[in-house]
């Protein structure tokens, strides 16, 4: 017996529809390397790459001043995820979690969608809302997915 805790979801798989696996409705395997990456890994990604842009800044943009090194983290997250993404498809956080951003047929992505995608995430709102495939409004905008390598 479900409760509405369970969410329209779950009601709706209760009911016999079927969603199907994260990603097959955008032609991409249900595991492994090229399928969608998951919350948990996506999130630990952006934690390691904004902590080392937060070192970054305190040591070296800011003199070790900690209201210095707040001004400069967004913008060198901005500047380091656009570099990285827009040359090889990763950052060093991604790299880590084993994960790197696509557009939908699979090459790397242009710089005009980098530069926006990145945008959009450091405005945090379009990152946080994403459709059944785990996509956020900022890959859905420029039409990238973030999978797994």
């Amino acid at each position: 017996m479900g409760s509405w805790i369970d969410g329209p979801k779950a009601a709706a798989e209760k009911m016999g529809a079927d969603f199907g696996y994260r990603g097959e409705r955008l032609g991409l395997p249900k595991e492994g390397p090229g399928s969608v990456a998951g919350v948990g890994r996506r999130l630990g990604a952006l934690c390691v790459d904004s902590w080392l842009c937060s070192l970054v800044a305190y040591g070296l943009l800011s003199g070790g001043d900690l209201n210095g090194a707040n001004r400069w983290t967004l913008p060198l997250f901005y500047v380091v995820c656009v570099v990285l993404l827009a040359t090889t498809g990763t950052t060093l956080g991604k790299r880590l979690f084993g994960l790197r951003v696509v557009r939908l047929d699979g090459a790397r992505a242009t710089i005009p969608q980098v530069l926006l995608r990145t945008l959009l995430l450091c405005l945090v709102i379009p990152a946080a809302v994403w459709d059944r495939d785990t996509r956020g409004l900022h890959d859905k905008a420029v039409g990238t997915v973030e999978v797994r390598i």
